[in-house]
């Protein structure tokens, strides 16, 4: 038998609430697990992404990331929760790196406050209409906004912009929709929703595909970082910064910064709280 050490921590929280934002565990050492192993951990602990540290040569830590049904390269609120983890578990700063399956990823702090920068983003086209957008998202035609489109920075997704908060609210997917015009690959979509509540104030949803459900996420920053893309690719004034206020549909509201500088570099920022820790014994 041997014990596993993990910590459970919140990121993108809300100022002043420990229990918003989206919930993270981190495993400090997980040498000696293999894939099988971490797909089970992170299915037991059915959380929407579990992380797995390891060592690394070209970073200070290596990162695995877990959805409780398929790994991921990338994705922004574990690459935060776990940097808070590196930095209290090896002294590295406020300044470090980690090793992810999209390459070396920078990240750092102030204070309790985290940022990444993004990958460069990629880009294809949507094939689906307006039309079938909006019946895949439960919505009127006239409520989508022009210019939807795939965006990667290191987790491709759908991004799609909406005429209004409300229509944000109103949302209510269909299942075997998203699975054919939001599908990434043969068993998964992910889709991204947005509206401008005012010049520096988004409102956003993200749906994913958990089995055969519709999971919706409170807090994702790797679709905050393609929002940044899709600024990029509408040719927005830059610098720019927005809020994106993102989970209170289900209850988990959270908060989560983007910042995309002159030299069209994407920032996703957020506070990160940890909770507690505890271990596994397998």
């Amino acid at each position: 038998m041997t014990d596993y050490r993990y910590r459970l921590l919140n990121v993108f929280t809300v100022a002043g609430q420990r229990l918003s934002g989206n919930p993270l565990v981190v495993f400090e050492d997980a040498r000696g697990l293999d894939a099988t192993t971490m797909q089970a951990l992170a299915l037991q602990l059915n959380l929407s992404e579990t992380t797995f540290l390891f060592p690394s040569e070209k970073a200070s830590a290596a990162v695995r990331i877990f959805t409780p049904t398929f790994e991921m390269p990338f994705a922004g609120h574990p690459t935060l929760g776990t940097a808070h983890v590196v930095r209290a578990i090896t002294g590295a700063g406020d300044a470090l790196t980690l090793e992810m399956g999209t390459g070396v990823i920078p990240v750092t702090a102030d204070g309790d406050r985290w940022t990444l920068e993004a990958k460069p983003p990629a880009y294809r086209p949507v094939h689906a209409t307006p039309a079938q957008l909006a019946e895949m998202l439960g919505l009127a035609v006239d409520e989508l906004l022009d210019g939807a489109r795939w965006v990667d920075t290191g987790s491709e997704q759908l991004v799609i912009p909406l005429r209004s908060a409300a229509a944000v609210s109103r949302c209510r997917p269909i299942a075997s929709l998203l699975q054919r015009y939001g599908r990434v690959t043969d068993e998964h979509y992910l889709v991204y929703v947005f509206a401008a509540v005012d010049a520096s104030t988004i409102r956003a949803r993200f749906f994913f595909s958990k089995g055969t459900a519709i999971a919706e996420d409170p807090a994702t920053g790797s679709a905050c970082a393609n929002l940044g893309g899709w600024f990029l690719a509408r040719g927005a004034a830059l610098p720019l910064e927005r809020m994106i206020h993102q989970g209170e549909e289900i209850g988990r509201a959270s908060e989560l910064g983007l910042r995309i500088d002159h030299e069209r570099r994407i920032f996703v920022s957020g506070e990160v709280v940890e909770l507690g820790h505890a271990q596994i014994r397998l």
